[in-house]
Order: structure tokens, then C-alpha cells, then sequence
């Protein structure tokens, strides 16, 4: 910031003598007060002060107010340039690539930066090659840049959606108590971003795999939650199936996981005709992630046991 004021304030001080002997104590004040002051809180105190204002120093506060514009058209252009490079890694698959270029940003004032940093970070996370020290520390880092992204833009859908899934992803590290409490918070987070973005059909099925996850917890799970919470959090496969094929009708074929929980949760209904159908299209769905190479291997084995 200094520096910006810096360089604004140079081609200022070149004006006075062309500008009118009135300019000169006004841009003095201005430079005095430029730190503290806001451009328009400087003129105020200066008029107060008998300074007039001269067709100069409209000038000068013309120009001054056109190149802080320029300045912020220039960082909006700037922002825009990155996130079109980290949609484009994110597309090809390039995870560290993807994480190099956004971790840059990390002190970021823009919540569209801020919720694609999360997302980085915790694809990143995934990767088999990254260590169990260093995948812990991205779950807390992911979770950190999205609420920081909510904190930025509470109508951002994808902040919503990311912080949700961050925070599922510390509450391995928290224990069961932090985890079934944080469901009640992760499920009100995608239903958000669901609101503010009605077409999103990864949110979509984000709550179906809550419902999924909450229909197969564990007996001993089950009795801990009824311990902790007056009502604790239920569901049915048959709720997550309405989510799964929800998600499905709004963007078809859209993630390769929403097909594997579609034929993994006809499977939990005994309905082994529907599973194969859902599971062969998980089986050779293309692989462009290594999650997708997961869910390759994962459907392809539960085909093999039916």
C-alpha cells in the first residue's frame, strides 16, 4: 500500500506550479495527512483551513480518483486472471500445480480465491502421495480458507459448500463426539448453498452422501449420538437416494463419485439390477483425477462381488 501511495503521490507533487499558487498548500496537506486521512477527509480539513479549491485541485482529486480506479480495476483484473488459470488446473487435473498457484493468494481479500484455495488444498490432500502429516495439516488449512471465504462473502454458494466439507474432513482428527456434532452444522451448510445455488448438483449430492453416511453409521456410533444429543442426526438410504439421483437429473454424469453412491446405495436396497446399471457407468467413467481412479477401482470391485 505504501508503495502505491508512493507512486501516486510523485506525479502530484510535479503539478503546483502549473496548477496555481493555492495547489501547493493543499497538495502539503494532503501529503500530511495522506496515511491517516482518507482524499476527500483531506480536502474537508483544508477548506476548514481557508484552502480553497481551485480548478487545480479539482484536477488533482480528478486524477487522483482515476488512478485509484484504475488500481482497482487493474487487482479485479488480476484476480480474475488467476482464478481463470486455477479453473483451467482444476479442469486438466493438475492438483499441485493448482496448489502452487493459489497458495500464493492465500492472504487473499476475495472469496472466489479463498474457496478454490480450500478446494486445493484438500484435492491435495487426497493425493496418495501425500503424507498423513501433511494431509492433516491441509484439512486444517482447507477448513481455515473457506470460513475465511464465508467470512468474505456469506451469499458465496461454493464457500458454503467447501466449508462444509472441510469441516467433515477435521472432525476425523476431532473424534466421533466433534463429528456427529459438526453434522447438524455441515448439512445446514449445504442446504445454504443449495439456496443461493439451486443448479449445483455437486452441493446436491454432497447431502446425499450426509444422508448416505448417517443411514450405515455403525450400532456403537449410533448409541454414542443418542448419549450426546437429545436428537441426533438420522437418515435412510432411501433419502440418499432421492439426493443421488437429484444431483444426477440437474447435471448428468457430472462426477463419477454420485454414480458410485448411486449403485452403492441400490445395493444397501437389495436392488442388484439398478446397482449394476450405476456401477458399470461409475467402472468406466473417465478417469481425470485420481479420485476418479479410485472410484474406478472401488466400483469395479463391488461388481465383481455381486
Amino acid at each position: 500500500m505504501a508503495a502505491v501511495v508512493a507512486a501516486l503521490a510523485l506525479p502530484l507533487r510535479l503539478r503546483p506550479a502549473r496548477l496555481g499558487p493555492l495547489l501547493g498548500p493543499l497538495l502539503k496537506e494532503a501529503e500530511r495527512g495522506w496515511r491517516g486521512l482518507g482524499w476527500s477527509q483531506v480536502l474537508r480539513k483544508s477548506l476548514r483551513r481557508g484552502v480553497a479549491l481551485s480548478t487545480g485541485s479539482f484536477v488533482v482529486y480528478e486524477a487522483f480518483r482515476l488512478v485509484s480506479g484504475h488500481a482497482v480495476v487493474h487487482a479485479s483484473s488480476k484476480v480474475a486472471e488467476v482464478i481463470e488459470q486455477a479453473d483451467y488446473l482444476y479442469g486438466s487435473g493438475e492438483t499441485e500445480k493448482l496448489y502452487r498457484l493459489l497458495v500464493q493468494h492465500k492472504n487473499s481479500e476475495d472469496a472466489e480465491l479463498l474457496w478454490r484455495l480450500a478446494r486445493a488444498s484438500r484435492d491435495l490432500a487426497q493425493l496418495s502421495t501425500t503424507s498423513a502429516e501433511e494431509k492433516k495439516q491441509l484439512a486444517y488449512d482447507s477448513l481455515e480458507y473457506a470460513k475465511r471465504a464465508l467470512e468474505k462473502n456469506e451469499a458465496n454458494s461454493a464457500a458454503h459448500k467447501w466449508y462444509a466439507i472441510c469441516l467433515s474432513d477435521v472432525g476425523d482428527y476431532e473424534g466421533i463426539k466433534v463429528k456427529i456434532g459438526n453434522a447438524f452444522i455441515i448439512k445446514e451448510h449445504f442446504e445454504r448453498a443449495i439456496e443461493l445455488n439451486p443448479k449445483d448438483a455437486t452441493s446436491v449430492h454432497l447431502i446425499g452422501v450426509w444422508c448416505y453416511s448417517f443411514a450405515e453409521l455403525p450400532w456403537y456410533q449410533r448409541k454414542i449420538a443418542a448419549m450426546l444429543f437429545a436428537t441426533p442426526p438420522t437418515s435412510t438410504y432411501e433419502e440418499a437416494l432421492r439426493y443421488f439421483h437429484m444431483a444426477e437429473e440437474a447435471d448428468p454424469n457430472f462426477y463419477s463419485k454420485n454414480l458410485l453412491f448411486l449403485g452403492k446405495t441400490y445395493l444397501k436396497l437389495n436392488n442388484k439390477k439398478m446397482a449394476l446399471l450405476w456401477l458399470s457407468k461409475a467402472k468406466d467413467y473417465p478417469a481425470h483425477t485420481e479420485e476418479d481412479k479410485q472410484v474406478q477401482k472401488e466400483a469395479l470391485e463391488l461388481l465383481n462381488s455381486i
